[in-house]
């Protein structure tokens, strides 16, 4: 068992790992907060779970002290921008380490298995805390590093039809992942569990190498100092991890983990001094090994390269970077034909080889020529081919705008949802681009295409505040996510009315994407009811609303009224924390903006008064998201019992 000490990443390396790997460790000597806090939230959630009491950051509020650390703001300021969110009640307190291996997964996006368009951008990312140190032998968090850009079928592939997409799905199907690989229930030697030789260990590892991907490996996320931080790609691979050590020194020495879902609700503002639109070429082969996972990068391809330089830049400017070089005509096309025939690898494997092949189309520096070649791209009837379209369109930029307002309003519903995705992830607020897009949300009858409307609603907002085009749209795109909220309705969740694990649901007359699993937290006020289209409304407006009250025009006083009805009736907790985080950022963030306002004061003198009672309007409050959106955690102290 190794005791070395992790190497934790500096500040200087955060964006290009996170770019690259898709995984940091933050050390907690860098969050700036007393090293003895870890220690108080450890022994406070061991005295929870032992006397079986929930556990909450209102139980618990120095969680809440760690999510505003200034290292850890800092860090998240790079990554998914200033005044980033926290996707309300999912913190899922307290995950605690045991005797069983969890099947290889990407994190559902949207909360409790609900089905989210996945960015490959840093638009939603992990924060996993652990308030006391982890040996290797205690279950760490086990990670694919580097796989965050590899993407899996799901529109008409079953097996990921819910949120979480996954490797080895055979074996969460053949109970495997209910049996003990370690504990007093084992039926496994100790020998083998310790030295890692147990046939759950080796199919673990089996799942991964089997791919065939570049440079994935498993990596295990330890030894860690009490307080470390991992922040990853929500796309990234991962599981939960059986512990190796004594099981009878497990009660008294649990290993506790909280997570959190952040998500991105500003863009890089180029106006900045500090902020550089000029591309930086990254050597991305030094140093050629990994310091972190040990693995040889001097081995990653233009495949991968391509993608890495592409996110590399857009964490910190928020656009494309410039073509990767300079080719002759003749070159250019002859290399833009073999590229586009790269789209059309077949097979699970070669799933680098056609995301590779789109970003650099993307970056050929012809975006006409680029376009030509992925748009034709877009109409193949394989899923893996649209979606590596999908995103070398996204990277392409505002250029290929026409291509996804066409593919917006195709009669081909896949066709219409990379459409619409695409263009809130790379175009800018027109008139037309918010036509199509609002269309979409009020008349399309697929709810995975509302849905995805609904979000890019708040993405192209977030880019029209940062280049500052479109702007005058922005309360438009709210007045729209307010109507939708007027005409969606929560569903009974899949789960409860198909009568399986949501892993296990299917597609209905009612709805072609998975909503999420029922969450009612034992309150009488509270059904186990989901809407999509709702809950990414809300996250949009969660968005648009930390930018300003002023930003938001006319649009304010209605979108006001309708969040603070979702507060004091809503059925559908998930959006009661969104509706309360959107008002809670309006009052609270600070704007910069010398401008004379232009919203008529007594909405927000009423608003800044009656926070508080509005908040008291529901019978739970996810404080995690509200101390983000700047409420004061003594605030807490106005509502007991805690929530």
């Amino acid at each position: 068992m190794s005791t070395d000490e992790i190497p934790y990443t500096a500040p200087d390396r955060l964006v290009r790992d996170f770019a690259s790997r898709g995984l940091v460790i933050l050390s907690p000597d860098d969050l700036g907060l007393p090293l003895d806090i870890h220690e108080r939230v450890y022994v406070q959630e061991k005295a929870a779970v032992d006397a079986n009491q929930p556990v909450t950051p209102s139980r618990i509020p120095e969680v809440l002290e760690v999510l505003n650390s200034p290292g850890l703001v800092q860090a998240c300021d790079q990554l998914v921008g200033k005044n980033w969110a926290i996707v309300p009640f999912t913190h899922n307190a307290s995950f605690i380490s045991g005797g069983r291996d969890q099947h290889w997964h990407k994190d559902d996006n949207g909360p409790y298995n609900g089905r989210k368009q996945r960015h490959h951008q840093a638009v939603q990312i992990e924060m996993l805390y652990f308030p006391q140190a982890v040996r290797s032998d205690m279950g760490p968090t086990a990670t694919i590093p580097y796989s965050q850009y590899w993407g899996s079928n799901h529109e008409e592939n079953h097996d990921n039809f819910a949120g979480a997409d996954h490797l080895d799905f055979a074996y969460h199907i053949s109970g495997m992942e209910a049996k003990r690989v370690s504990g007093p229930d084992s039926e496994y030697d100790v020998e083998d569990i310790i030295n890692r030789r147990t046939e759950h260990d080796v199919r673990m590892r089996e799942a991964v190498t089997n791919t065939g991907w570049p440079l994935v490996q498993q990596f295990e996320a330890a030894p860690l100092k009490a307080g470390s931080i991992v922040l990853y790609s929500h796309n990234t691979f991962h599981r939960g991890n059986h512990r190796r050590d004594d099981w009878r020194t497990w009660k008294d020495n649990p290993r506790f983990m909280w997570r959190f879902w952040l998500y991105r609700t500003t863009d890089p503002d180029l106006t900045q001094p500090e902020i550089s639109p000029k591309t930086v070429n990254v050597d991305w082969s030094d140093p050629a090994v990994d310091p972190l996972t040990g693995i040889d990068l001097s081995t990653a391809g233009d495949d991968v390269t391509a993608v890495w330089r592409y996110h590399d830049h857009w964490i910190r400017t928020g656009q494309p970077p410039a073509p990767a070089q300079a080719d002759t005509t003749d070159d250019r096309e002859s290399k833009a034909a073999a590229l586009a025939e790269q789209l059309y690898a077949k097979g699970e494997s070669a799933e680098p080889l056609r995301i590779g092949a789109a970003y650099q189309l993307a970056a050929i520096g012809h975006p006409a020529l680029a376009c030509a070649h992925l748009a034709r791209a877009l109409y193949d009837d394989r899923e893996s081919v649209r979606r590596a379209a999908t995103y070398g369109l996204i990277a392409v930029g505002h250029e290929a705008t026409p291509i996804l307002l066409e593919a917006a309003a195709s009669p081909i519903k896949w066709v219409r949802k990379a459409g619409v995705y695409g263009l809130g992830d790379a175009s800018l607020l027109t008139e037309q681009v918010l036509s199509i897009v609002t269309t979409r949300l009020a008349e399309d009858p697929s709810v995975y295409v509302r849905s995805v409307a609904a979000g890019s609603l708040g993405c192209l907002g977030r880019r029209a505040v940062a280049t500052g085009e479109g702007v005058e749209l922005i309360p438009a795109c709210l007045d729209a996510l307010v109507q939708s909220l007027a005409r969606e309705e929560n569903r009974l969740a899949m789960d409860r009315a198909q009568q399986r694990s949501i892993k296990f649901t299917r597609p209905t007359d009612d709805s072609d994407v998975c909503e999420g699993g029922g969450i009612d937290f034992g309150l009488d006020r509270f059904k186990p009811v989901r809407s999509a289209v709702r809950e990414n409304a809300l996250w949009s407006i969660v968005i648009l609303c930390s930018h300003g009250a002023d930003l938001l025009g006319t649009a304010l006083g209605p979108a006001v009224d309708a969040l603070r009805q979702i507060i004091a009736d809503e059925e559908n907790v998930f959006c009661v924390g969104f509706a309360m985080d959107a008002l809670s950022r309006l009052v609270h963030l600070p704007v910069d903006d010398t401008s004379e306002p232009i919203v008529p004061e007594p909405i927000m003198t009423d608003l800044r008064d009656q926070l508080l009672t509005i908040l008291g309007d529901a019978p739970v409050r996810g404080w995690e998201a509200l101390v983000r959106a700047g409420v004061s955690p003594d605030a807490i102290d106005a509502f007991a019992p805690p929530a």
